[in-house]
């Protein structure tokens, strides 16, 4: 799977985010080549909020996904689950042996002052998950994720760009700045980065318009959350509506596509002969 999803990125990669096998092997049914993990839409199934995961459940869920859909996937682990570099490693290690494809760590800091790892601290978060991939002769992708933009919005981008080369030094495969949504900023992490750059969609601005951004250079885009949002928004009008005496379905598919979709087996993984 890792290698299958490495190889993926020497085009542009459209990486969609399931939030349950179901969603994923619909995923697979619409011929997406690989899918991504959202921790906060991970969290929402379970009636959590996002940031609520650990290092077992993050793991167990992304290979869930891929095992369902049969395709690669990239996991949204947040920031490594562990400040140390040793619990980052000890994250990766996890992913790999569950057969996940790759995944994102985050330089962002939870219930600290700072909104941001020091740079020679994530650095070094990054260079320990990059030599454990390597110790265990995998094609596991890492993503550098830089979250400046979160804190500091658009003045942020500068302490990205400045990050991004240090990132790469560290061992990332691909770089990820989320809440990109103008072309200018796009083409400055693009310019900033020697490897591939993610970024999601769904924000507006050029984030929606994918022939754009594949463009401009991006090698791969996601949709976080986007899509459990889409299916939780429609939910909610549906919910909305019948509390108010009324019956509204919006978007509801037939059931015969879902048990269609569901019924037929993934290539390689009709029952077994003599079953």
């Amino acid at each position: 799977m890792a290698t299958r999803f490495r190889a993926l990125h020497e085009d542009f990669l459209v990486l969609p985010n399931p939030w349950d096998a179901g969603s994923a092997k619909l995923l697979a049914e619409a011929g997406f080549s690989a899918i991504a993990s959202s921790s906060a839409a991970c969290a929402w199934t379970m009636g959590k909020p996002d940031g609520s995961l650990n290092r077992k459940s993050a793991v167990a869920h992304a290979a869930t996904l891929s095992a369902a859909a049969g395709l690669p996937v990239n996991g949204d682990f947040e920031s490594g689950y562990g400040e140390t570099p040793a619990e980052v490693a000890k994250t990766i290690e996890a992913a790999i042996d569950a057969g996940v494809a790759g995944c994102s760590i985050e330089d962002l800091v939870s219930d600290r002052p700072e909104p941001l790892y020091d740079r020679v601290v994530a650095c070094r978060r990054l260079e320990a998950a990059r030599d454990t991939i390597e110790r265990a002769g995998s094609d596991f992708v890492l993503t550098g994720r830089c979250e400046a933009l979160a804190p500091f919005g658009k003045d942020g981008l500068t302490e990205a760009l400045e990050r991004i080369p240090l990132y790469v030094e560290a061992g990332a495969h691909v770089i990820y700045v989320p809440y990109l949504t103008e072309a200018a900023e796009v083409e400055a992490v693009l310019e900033a980065s020697s490897v591939p750059v993610s970024v999601i969609a769904g924000l507006g601005g050029v984030s929606n318009d994918l022939a754009a951004l594949r463009a401009l250079g991006v090698r791969r885009i996601t949709l976080g959350s986007n899509l459990y949002k889409v299916a939780l928004g429609s939910f909610l009008t549906a919910v909305d509506a019948l509390a108010d005496g009324r019956v509204e379905l919006p978007g509801a598919v037939p059931s015969a596509r879902v048990n269609g979709a569901f019924a037929r087996p993934r290539p390689g993984h009709g029952p077994a002969s003599g079953s």
